[in-house]
């Protein structure tokens, strides 16, 4: 890119800028300071209210906070109550859209008008997918997507406008496109990268988002009601998860410095794509196929439980001792999500004749929290997370791995959204935490 000579710069200058730069961790330890917004014992620090969503992850007994079976509430319902709710011919992903955006669930009428009004609003401007998705394919569908939404905002003649009606605009627009600008980026990648044939279907307002986005994918746009049901059903598990991650806590600060809703989404993308935060069903997924090539026997649990200890003692795989898919930062002994999803994962293995890999993925969901306990000397409890199994569905759906991060980002639109209303309506004052300066005075 005739730059070269400005890395031959960077290069030589790094041990300079790192030296001169780095912060000592006792400075942290000596003054208080909660990396990460975390205290001592790894709980957030609170920094904020939300009434969109809960996670619940202890409670107190004997006047002792003691771990318990995680649970995740979207506006005052758990989520298995939620779940439990679609019939099943239906999908939930639009109705607990709605739920989340107006903080109630829709009567049938109003079901039907937000789906409608979600399935009209599957549009983009004429010619945007070829002077914009079309013109700098790339590999990264995030960067696409996130190059797209910025894009929408000069097409938008009310952009900046922050009132409540023109946000909920703006929030449902871009639900209703993710899908789209995630396939036709990856379209555009697979045909000017990969030198693939170049496929665009048009969206249906008639069909759920779970429909439209296998419909878009597919080039003969046919699909399983289980594979629609199994998607429809990750999308909801993944749409909302409180206010403290990465990438929530970054809309709400964008929100609170005035800034419009396209800018916003766009910081959320950028947070959300970063591998400690939304990519980690990849590292999954790669992690099992190392699995796969290295253990013959997918039902000996010696064979699988050795393996495991290896990862563990940084002597396979990425040698980074992790087994990627077990713990959560909040949950400890059982992730909500995981528990809903682990059925409608089951049903779609069966209907792909992937039993054997199921039965992987069991063994090792068995064995690698004791192993972990025992190794990592962990009391309270670990367990296996959502992006565990997300990978493994995406992968039976014949989703690629550019798009994993991309679903996670379909589906958390929803969250983002609300919280950007929630911030937007509740609180005026712009979010700006203290920083303690250790400066040295000029020398």
């Amino acid at each position: 890119m005739g730059t070269d000579f400005l890395s031959v710069y960077a290069v030589k200058q790094a041990d300079l800028c790192k030296n001169s730069t780095k912060i000592s961790p006792r400075l942290y330890e000596e003054y208080g300071v909660n990396l990460g917004l975390r205290n001592d014992k790894g709980v957030g620090v609170l920094t904020g209210l939300t009434g969109i969503s809960k996670i619940v992850s202890s409670k107190i007994s004997g006047g002792e906070k003691v771990p318990c079976d995680g649970e995740l509430w979207y506006r005052g319902y758990r989520i298995e109550e939620l779940i439990s709710s679609i019939g099943e011919q239906e999908y939930g992903f639009e109705k607990f859209a709605y739920l989340l955006l107006m903080g109630k669930l829709p009567k049938k009428n109003e079901l039907r008008e937000f789906s409608e009004v979600i399935g009209k609003s599957r549009t983009l401007p004429t010619n945007f997918i070829r002077d914009v998705i079309m013109k700098a394919s790339t590999e990264d569908i995030m960067n696409s997507m996130t190059r797209s939404i910025l894009t929408l905002a000069s097409y938008d003649e009310l952009a900046t406008d922050i009132s409540l009606p023109n946000v909920l605009r703006q929030c449902i627009h871009l639900i209703a496109v993710f899908p789209l600008l995630a396939v036709y980026g990856y379209n555009a990648y697979r045909h000017y990268e990969k030198d693939d044939s170049m496929i665009i279907h048009r969206p249906s307002s008639e069909l759920s988002t779970a429909e439209n986005f296998l419909m878009l994918l597919r080039p003969d746009k046919q699909y399983t009601l289980t594979e629609a049901k199994v998607l429809d059903m990750a999308l909801i598990l993944h749409m909302e998860h409180g206010g403290g991650n990465n990438s929530t806590i970054t809309t709400r600060v964008v929100t609170s410095s005035g800034s419009d809703t396209y800018s916003t989404i766009a910081a959320a993308m950028s947070s959300l794509k970063g591998p400690k935060h939304g990519g980690a069903n990849i590292k999954v997924m790669e992690m099992m196929e190392d699995i796969r090539k290295n253990i013959k026997d997918f039902n000996d649990k010696d064979e699988i439980s050795a393996y495991l200890v290896k990862l563990l003692d940084k002597e396979a795989f990425d040698r980074k001792g992790l087994i990627y898919g077990m713990g959560h930062a909040v949950y400890s002994l059982s992730d909500p999500r995981e528990r809903v999803f682990k059925k409608y994962v089951e049903e779609l293995a069966y209907e792909k004749n992937r039993i054997e890999d199921l039965q992987l993925y069991q063994n090792i969901e068995e064995l690698a929290p004791i192993i972990i306990a025992k190794k990592r000397k962990i009391f309270k409890g670990v367990s296996p997370n959502i992006d565990f199994f997300s990978g493994f569905v995406y992968e039976m759906l014949g989703i690629p791995k550019e798009l994993y991060t991309a679903m996670f980002a379909m589906a958390r639109i929803v969250g983002w959204s609300a919280h950007r209303i929630e911030e937007l309506i509740s609180s005026s004052r712009i979010i700006r935490p203290a920083y303690m300066s250790i400066m040295e005075k000029n020398k």
